[in-house]
């Protein structure tokens, strides 16, 4: 049985565009811009700040240890002279439900939230946060479940029959609902008020000014939405632009004959010896219920973990397999990101981070060759390279963006590119995608990705990034360490910006846990 569904992106888009009213009549003539909030915190908007970043963290406890709670206490002790957190996304494992929010998000963020002194009466539709805390959706916050295994989740038969009382999915009767319960939780829902209703929501909550139009103004402790699933904001005079990478990530179709002909049959083939080691991992799960009670529960969670990484890589099979010519990429999000780029070299500002979700440079052993890595890479690319050409000068040597965050790739790592042949060389990109959930470990390849290139030069290599950095799975057995992780970034004064990147660990080893912060290190 499968176990999740990705929508479509254009039912995605659609579903999120009818939330917030995206253009209502009511918005605009009001001249309001949907994509841009103010961070209105009372403190002084200082050019030397810090800001925190975690990501593919939503877990819950799982056989008596919770990883995401252990980042959330580490967190608490940063927090007090940070800005706010960022989130690379998968705020909900494994499939964004609703269902889940009280458990992996509500009550190991309770000190973060407005009434955390009793999460149990928190209502995710109604989060308001004390610290500013912004998020970009994940895959898994957009996923949904098969009708059938719905059922079977609630009614025991036949999955908690098959995996027993102490093997746990976190999956319900439903999934997201293509995204919903994630923005019921973070963004400014405004499809549940009238005309009426609306337009006194927006003359209260969307008073702030950015550029020449009115935005919303983030008040932690009093109104904490987003305004859409993407946005920017501008923080000690660096401009953050957040992505929801979910609607860019499809790969482009296979070629109709001839190589794509035998392409495609490799990726059936490939889907066929997936599918096979699922069942047989589904089997050995089984079995692995029936051993001793309690000796055998970060098994269990290792064996779940694999279970969901096969999941992950049947969906980008299908994702190749599916791919045509009517497939959507979200062109409205790419040309605003581009444009918004360019306006940021206009202003003056001295650095700009762009954070979201899939990584267009990893190592993590399941991640560096998905199609949805390549698809990412290519499209950011693709807008590197228009505002590279509409910029000019004016960038002089520097890179067009200072940092690029993202989760997804289970795992910390830092990436250098080097000369890409686009306007993506010499980029720092950073993935902070082991805050909670599963860890997994760098691919046996090593740290140097390599590159076809195509055109006069097509068949050779080029060497298109590094990893300067890699904290991820190590081990086996009872030696087998699990270093979960998130950020402090420190900002100094100065244009361009120096970023100092503090990376903090929570490790799992020998079932205790073990906390330190690493050497920093400067992009």
């Amino acid at each position: 049985m499968q176990f999740v569904i990705d929508p479509s992106i254009a039912v995605k888009i659609d579903k999120m565009k009818a939330r917030n009213r995206w253009r209502d009549p009511l918005i605009t003539e009001r001249q309001i811009d949907q994509t841009r909030l103010v961070l209105d915190d009372g403190k002084a908007d200082n050019p030397e700040f810090s800001f925190l970043v975690i990501g593919d963290s939503g877990s819950g406890p799982h056989q008596g240890h919770n990883p995401q709670r252990q980042i959330a206490e580490m967190l608490l002790k940063e927090r007090d002279d940070c800005r706010f957190v960022l989130h690379t996304g998968d705020v909900i494992y494994l499939v964004g439900s609703s269902e889940y929010y009280p458990q992996n998000f509500i009550e190991p963020y309770r000190e973060f939230l407005v009434g955390g002194n009793a999460p149990e009466r928190l209502n995710y539709k109604n989060l308001t946060f004390n610290f500013p805390f912004l998020p970009v959706p994940g895959n898994h916050d957009y996923y949904d479940v098969p009708l059938l295994l719905g059922l079977a989740a609630q009614t025991t038969l036949p999955v908690r029959y098959l995996f027993g009382s102490r093997f746990d999915f976190d999956i319900g009767w439903h999934g997201s609902e293509q995204g919903k319960a994630y923005a019921r939780a973070f963004l400014d829902y405004l499809k549940i008020y009238d005309d009426g209703e609306l337009g006194r929501h927006l003359d209260r909550h969307y008073t702030a000014s950015g550029s020449d139009r009115r935005c919303l103004r983030y008040r932690p402790g009093q109104f904490t939405r987003l305004p859409n699933r993407y946005y920017t904001f501008r923080s000690g005079g660096i401009d953050f632009f957040g992505l929801d990478s979910n609607t860019f990530n499809g790969p482009t179709p296979l070629p109709q004959t001839g190589a794509g002909d035998a392409h495609r049959a490799k990726l059936e083939a490939r889907r066929a010896d997936i599918a096979q080691q699922r069942r047989q991992l589904m089997e050995q799960m089984a079995k692995a219920e029936k051993g001793e009670k309690g000796a055998g529960g970060e098994d269990l969670d290792d064996l779940r973990t694999k279970l969901e990484q096969l999941e992950e890589v049947q969906l980008d099979l299908d994702k190749q397999l599916t791919a045509d010519e009517s497939s959507v990429t979200d062109i409205e999000q790419l040309d605003w990101l581009r444009q918004r780029l360019i306006e940021s070299w206009d202003e003056g500002v001295r650095g700009r981070v762009i954070f979201l979700h899939h990584p267009p440079y990893v190592t993590e052993a399941t991640k560096w060759h998905q199609a949805q890595t390549i698809a990412v890479r290519r499209r950011l690319r693709r807008v590197l390279d228009a505002v590279a050409d509409e910029v000019g000068r004016r960038a002089g040597n520097r890179p067009l963006v200072d940092l690029i965050l993202t989760g997804h790739a289970h795992c910390l790592e830092h990436l250098r590119t080097g000369d890409t042949g686009h306007a993506d060389s010499n980029l720092d990109v950073v993935i902070c995608g082991g805050s909670g959930y599963s860890l997994r470990r760098q691919r046996q390849e090593g740290p140097d990705l390599m590159e076809t290139l195509s055109g006069p030069e097509d068949g050779s290599n080029r060497l298109v990034a590094s990893s300067k950095l890699f904290i991820g799975r190590s081990g086996s057995g009872a030696q087998k360490r699990r270093p979960y992780s998130f950020l402090r970034i420190d900002v100094e004064d100065g244009n361009p910006p120096r970023f100092i990147v503090r990376p903090f660990i929570a490790e799992r080893f020998e079932r205790k846990w073990h906390n330190q912060a690493l050497e920093p290190f400067t992009v």
